[in-house]
């Protein structure tokens, strides 16, 4: 219960305070068992502070502009923010473009939408991710931080680098048990001691501080790794002429999710494992990725999303086979999207895929079943633009949706539809984020630092 946020959102629309203040008495009686006097203290505490954030908001100049955020009326809900789809990748292109202007050294920027970023750094090739927890599995920590854990080594590993340590950014609510800081970093180091790679550092607080109750956990892993030069494998590289290979996957986080939230946690064990671990040093290994073009994970809005991005940023066309991306799917995980209707090529399914001109890709495919993990060649990179699905000899496009498969009830209930005004909401996004520029800018130039 995000008590400054409600409080903000209730007296900005011109609601009455007693009224505003009697909705916060009952929601900080909902979590804690104080007296009348300690919560009615509180509650006045929190409606002073929110007023005193009314007055910073209201400041001008450029004190004003600095304290204001921009302000799009767009909110992350409807621009489907987080959901792997159209609106989500718009979103993420422009934030991109904001932390690129950070990135005069970097080999992989931001801006290239890769799974990791590359700068080079005395003498090495310094490689890091980070991922942030799936949001639903706030009420179990250690799958939580497992598979943020196991997702940011990932985005490392396919970008060429060997992982060299962890880090963690953990966010527990006021109410949340302590007990649920020790399972998520259980998960966290139960990846880490799999792979031998060691949690290096983290940062523990709480969700708004005092201003928020309840027990959700927000939290976010990374992952630092090294790699020589010719090791890496960028998005960009890839050519045509080129094989893809992709390897089985059960997926992660958000298959754990909807077999807890469909009521199958069963199928939750199959997620378990370290297996691209072992795929992609069994590549090293044979000394195959200074040979592969490019890597990546199936994440991102599925092969759809996935796909796309390294059409759109190798400037290629993408041509895949159905029949056998679906042999590569865990046959447990894939029965169970299959009797909820759930579409897998839309869904985060953690496989490797690697690209490769063909001779390696072959190479590739026998080098990972020598090492005990499932791979096949599913298509070819072309000459032209976009992803194309060839299903029982019939091609077809093969678009990024709005959002990615609705994989839980709420989310069907939310929908997968383009909304009918989304160029427009696209063009207030994007004033909201020239404005931030702006405001970047400005302070660059306060600090003298605008060169």
């Amino acid at each position: 219960m995000d008590l400054e946020g409600t409080a903000l959102h209730l007296l900005e629309r011109g609601e009455d305070e007693d009224e505003v203040r009697r909705l916060l008495t009952r929601m900080v009686r909902i979590w804690k068992d104080w007296d009348d006097h300690e919560v009615q203290a509180f509650v006045d505490a929190v409606l002073e502070e929110v007023k005193n954030v009314l007055k910073a908001r209201s400041t001008e100049g450029t004190l004003g502009t600095v304290l204001n955020p921009p302000e799009s009326g767009i909110t992350m809900g409807e621009m489907g923010v987080g959901s792997r789809g159209e609106g989500d990748f718009y979103v993420h292109d422009l934030l991109t473009s904001i932390a690129s202007r950070a990135s005069h050294d970097a080999l992989v920027s931001p801006e290239e939408k890769d799974d990791a970023g590359v700068a080079k750094a005395h003498g090495t090739h310094v490689v890091a991710a980070v991922d942030g927890m799936h949001s639903r599995l706030s009420e179990f920590p250690f799958l939580a931080g497992f598979h943020a854990a196991r997702a940011a080594m990932r985005d490392v590993l396919v970008n060429g680098a060997r992982p060299t340590g962890l880090l963690i950014d953990l966010h527990l609510a006021d109410d949340g048990d302590v007990g649920r800081l020790f399972d998520f970093t259980a998960g966290v180091t139960c990846v880490g001691a799999a792979t031998r790679t060691p949690v290096l550092a983290g940062s523990t607080l709480r969700v708004g501080g005092d201003m928020v109750l309840g027990r959700r956990l927000v939290a976010g892993v990374a992952c630092v790794g090294t790699a020589d030069e010719d090791e890496l494998t960028p998005r960009r590289d890839a050519s045509p002429g080129d094989l893809i290979v992709l390897t089985e996957g059960a997926g992660g986080g958000t298959v754990t999710t909807t077999a807890i939230y469909h009521g199958r946690p069963e199928v939750v064990p199959e997620t378990l494992n370290v297996d691209f671990v072992r795929a992609v040093e069994a590549l090293r290994e044979a000394d195959l990725l200074r040979r592969v073009h490019a890597m990546t994970d199936i994440t991102n809005g599925g092969i759809r999303g996935d796909a796309t991005e390294i059409s759109q940023t190798a400037g290629v066309k993408i041509t895949l086979e159905e029949d056998r991306i679906r042999d590569l799917v865990n046959p447990k995980v894939l029965e169970m999207l299959d009797e909820l209707n759930i579409d897998y090529l839309g869904l985060s399914l953690d496989m490797l895929m690697v690209i490769a001109p063909p001779d390696t890709a072959e190479e590739c495919v026998r080098t990972l079943k020598e090492a005990g993990v499932k791979a096949d060649i599913v298509g070819e990179v072309e000459d032209g633009e976009g992803v194309h699905l060839i299903t029982e000899g019939t091609e077809r496009r093969l678009d990024v949706k709005f959002r990615e498969s609705a994989y839980t009830k709420v989310k069907e209930v939310i929908g997968e539809e383009h909304p009918e005004d989304f160029e427009e909401m696209k063009r207030k996004v994007r004033e909201a984020y020239e404005e931030a520029v702006k405001k970047m800018e400005t302070v660059l130039e306060l600090m003298g630092e605008n060169r």
